[in-house]
């Protein structure tokens, strides 16, 4: 009988953790849509929102995000929907450590044998599967597969695959190791020889549960998040971006941009207004939550 009681138990909690995961992911971070190409080697391969990209090369490709558990079929279809070889996939990145980015990781890997290379910090969140995130206790990040991680980033670090190289800049505040991606590419509409700045945000937000500050009651998120994030607003406004992407396509209006191209043409992924004016957004709103945090623990702004 006790056995019986701890299987009903065991089933009760298990469908509990299926109903949580369902319930933190967005119909949009699901919903496929048609691949499409960017710039000469660089091609969307991501759902509606979270993004995921392919950089191609006749050495093997880079694919940059995994996005969830449930996600490699999608992405692998929108790769060979393209023309390209799920298994000349050499090199997995990802924007950071959260289950709806990285999630699908150990899948990718397994199918693929691509190498993992993971900004320090995430770095051991990949390797744990999440449970060892800043805001698991809270409830706002789900575990996901670990993965195993081929090569440990840092700020500065550059991936190559081919003659394409990447850039990876450590952007931390909203995972420690959260990491944006720059790197160079031409589009097909303008003269030969001329190549754009890519900028590829690697996450910008903070949500209600993130503690800026140390109080009495509670300590920070992480040692110095505070001041990631202040880093991370700096060295955004020092990139220069022509070409502005990011790890959910809400952030760069990407369903409106595709509204555009029939018209537009590749010029619409050419945005640098808009990189900067959503870094200003993001900017004003990490203040006005340090500031709230501040007053609210009676220290002042």
């Amino acid at each position: 009988m006790k056995k019986t009681t701890s299987i009903a138990v065991l089933m009760l909690l298990a469908w509990a953790l299926v109903l949580g995961a369902r319930a933190q992911v967005k119909a949009i971070w699901t919903t496929p849509i048609a691949p499409f190409r960017i710039a000469d080697n660089l091609y969307y391969v991501g759902s509606q929102d979270l993004a995921a990209y392919l950089v191609t090369t006749p050495k093997g490709n880079i694919l940059i995000n995994a996005n969830l558990p449930s996600s490699p079929a999608q992405i692998r279809a929108s790769v060979e929907k393209l023309g390209f070889r799920w298994e000349d996939t050499k090199v997995l990145l990802v924007a950071h450590a959260h289950f709806d980015h990285a999630g699908g990781a150990a899948e990718i890997q397994r199918e693929t044998h691509a190498k993992l290379e993971v900004m320090e910090y995430d770095a051991e969140v990949m390797k744990a599967g999440g449970t060892n995130d800043f805001l698991r206790a809270s409830g706002s990040v789900l575990p996901f597969p670990p993965a195993h991680v081929d090569r440990v980033l840092h700020d500065g670090d550059t991936v190559k695959v081919g003659d394409q190289i990447l850039t990876a800049h450590r952007t931390g505040g909203h995972t420690r190791g959260c990491t944006t991606w720059t790197m160079r590419v031409h589009l097909p509409s303008d003269p030969a020889g001329r190549t754009r700045d890519v900028v590829i945000v690697g996450g910008y937000t903070m949500w209600s549960d993130y503690h800026l500050i140390s109080t009495n009651q509670q300590g920070e998120s992480y040692p110095g998040i505070a001041d990631d994030f202040r880093r991370t607003f700096l060295l955004y406004r020092s990139l220069p971006c022509d070409i502005f992407l990011a790890d959910h396509g809400e952030h760069f209006e990407l369903l409106g941009k595709l509204s555009r191209l029939p018209k537009e043409g590749d010029a619409v992924w050419v945005d640098p207004q808009g990189y900067r004016a959503t870094i200003d957004s993001a900017e004003r709103s990490f203040e006005k939550n340090l500031s709230a945090q501040r007053t609210a623990a009676g220290q002042g702004s």
